[in-house]
Parts: structure tokens; C-alpha cells; sequence
């Protein structure tokens, strides 16, 4: 019993650490040029883990650039030998130290422990809400949180040396922040099992035969080079077409086919733009770039 008490009350301090407020792009670095936002871990020294700025920096960061209609495309990338290696374990150093100040009752613990692991899981999946194409840059490690945010992402691609790893099963743990839930719709469910059974590191190459990246490359300097001239090709499009694809990839994932068709039927009787397929078509035909309508912005409330 002491020891059930003691992992309940030791999880909802580690988690109520990170659930802190932040200010603003410790963690990051943005820019945005050609409709294009590149956002970039920026703590190479640390592995770029993650610390409790980055729950509250990137959903801020992602929602900017969305609800204001800064960019076309998204794309993520990272800054030293590793993608992100994870939580950042000195993060807790004060854990022991809060531990003591924690009288709620055992059920009440376990609420806020549910409750944080929600707010740290909207922090990726603000990724999959995004209405444009959000793309992962993956070298060397992605271990861990770094996977929850790889496979957040609507494309992954990845340096020969990048590897991935479900850390959590190392360390005694289940995965509860996007792992599972996303990667069992992007690979065969037992190459799901194994990833996550054994903890094992998952090389590119075997990960592009699995289907979880892209296109695997040499080097993080030809693989940023080659997946910005993808993220152009995406940038040149009609906004609103691109967002419907995604809404409707989306849909079709977590629906039956029937119901696919039906979503897509109604989307296109609603949101279809006479111009904007005219002027795609006239820019083909022209060999011009389009000249599109940006997406709406998006009026937030302070309840939202």
C-alpha cells in the first residue's frame, strides 16, 4: 500500500512539473519564409529533451502560426546529434522536495494525475489538429516523447543514423502522451508490439520499410534540403484544398469507409471554390505558381 501511495504521489509531482507556465521559446526556434514555418528544437546540449516549457511553447507556437494563418506547411527539425531524447530527467530534481507538500486524498492524486497527462497529450496532438501539413525532420534519437511527437506529425523522414525508441518500456513505464494510439495507424500492429515489448532502438531504414518514415537520407543537411523543397511543392498549393485533404486523411483514419465517403461528400458541398480550381487549373496550363486565398483566421476566446 505504501508503495502504491508513493508511485501516485511521486507521478502527479513529476507531472504537475511540467504542467507549470512557461515563457515563451525556450525551447524552440521559429521561421517563417515562403509560407513555410520551420520550427526548430534548439536545445542540442540537452539532447533537446523536453522540459516543462515545451508542453505550453509548442501547442502556443503551432496555434500562432494556424489560427493566424502564417504558413502553408509546418516543419520540424532539431539541432544536434539527437531529435529529442525524451524528458528531460533534471527537470524532477525538485520532486522530492514537493513530494512532502502533497495531502490530497489517494483518488483525488490520481485526478490530477489524469488530468495533467491530458493537458502533455494536447500538447502534441495540437499537431494533428493544425489545418496545415506538419512535417518531422528526424536525426539520430527519437526516444521517448520524441516519438509521441514524430508520429504527431502528418510526414516523417529521417538521416541514416536516426533511430526510434519506445523509452517508456525501459524504464518501467507505459506510453501515455500519442505513442500508441497513432502508431498502431501508421505500422503493421506487430511491429507496434515489438517496438514497444522489447524497447529496442528502430533504425531508419527499418522504420522506412515499416512505412513510419518517408524517405530515409545521408545526412541532416540533405535531408532539411530535400524535405523544404517537399514542403514548397505543399506551400504552392490552394490552402483550403490541402486542409481538406488532411481533414479528410484524418477522418477516413479513425472511420469506415462509408462514413469517409459521406464526410468527403459534404465537405466538398460546403467548402468547394469555384475560383480557386479555376485559377490551380489556369496556373497548370500557364506553368505559373497559383495565387490563392490564405486560410481564415481563426478568432480564438478566452474559453477556448
Amino acid at each position: 500500500m505504501v508503495t502504491e501511495l508513493n508511485y501516485f504521489e511521486t507521478s502527479t509531482t513529476l507531472f504537475s512539473l511540467f504542467f507549470k507556465g512557461a515563457s515563451m521559446h525556450k525551447c524552440f526556434d521559429v521561421k517563417i519564409e515562403n509560407n513555410i514555418a520551420q520550427i526548430k528544437l534548439n536545445r542540442p546540449e540537452k539532447r533537446n529533451s523536453i522540459t516543462a516549457e515545451f508542453w505550453d511553447e509548442l501547442p502556443a507556437i503551432v496555434a500562432d502560426i494556424d489560427n493566424n494563418s502564417k504558413a502553408r506547411v509546418i516543419v520540424i527539425s532539431s539541432t544536434g546529434p539527437h531529435f529529442c531524447a525524451g524528458l528531460d530527467i533534471s527537470s524532477f530534481s525538485s520532486m522530492e522536495e514537493k513530494k512532502s507538500s502533497v495531502k490530497a486524498e489517494k483518488t483525488q492524486r490520481n485526478e490530477a494525475f489524469y488530468r495533467n497527462v491530458l493537458h502533455l497529450q494536447k500538447s502534441f496532438s495540437c499537431l494533428e489538429k493544425a489545418r496545415v501539413p506538419v512535417v518531422a525532420c528526424i536525426q539520430g534519437g527519437a526516444i521517448g516523447g520524441g516519438v509521441d511527437l514524430a508520429v504527431a506529425c502528418d510526414m516523417r523522414y529521417a538521416t541514416e543514423d536516426a533511430f526510434l525508441t519506445i523509452q517508456e518500456t525501459n524504464i518501467g513505464m507505459t506510453a501515455d502522451v500519442g505513442t500508441f494510439p497513432r502508431l498502431v495507424k501508421l505500422i503493421p500492429e506487430g511491429f507496434v508490439r515489438e517496438m514497444a515489448y522489447t524497447g529496442r532502438q528502430v533504425f531508419a531504414e527499418e522504420a522506412s520499410r515499416m512505412g513510419l518514415v518517408n524517405a530515409v537520407y545521408k545526412d541532416q543537411e540533405t535531408m532539411i534540403e530535400e524535405v523544404m523543397k517537399i514542403a514548397n511543392q505543399i506551400a504552392v498549393k490552394a490552402p483550403l484544398a490541402v486542409y481538406g485533404c488532411k481533414k479528410m486523411i484524418n477522418y477516413a483514419r479513425d472511420h469506415n469507409t462509408a462514413d469517409g465517403l459521406d464526410y468527403v461528400a459534404i465537405w466538398n458541398a460546403s467548402m468547394l471554390k469555384p475560383d480557386e480550381i479555376s485559377e490551380a487549373m489556369n496556373a497548370n496550363s500557364e506553368n505559373r505558381q497559383g495565387n490563392f486565398a490564405p486560410l481564415p483566421k481563426i478568432k480564438v476566446t478566452k474559453h477556448e
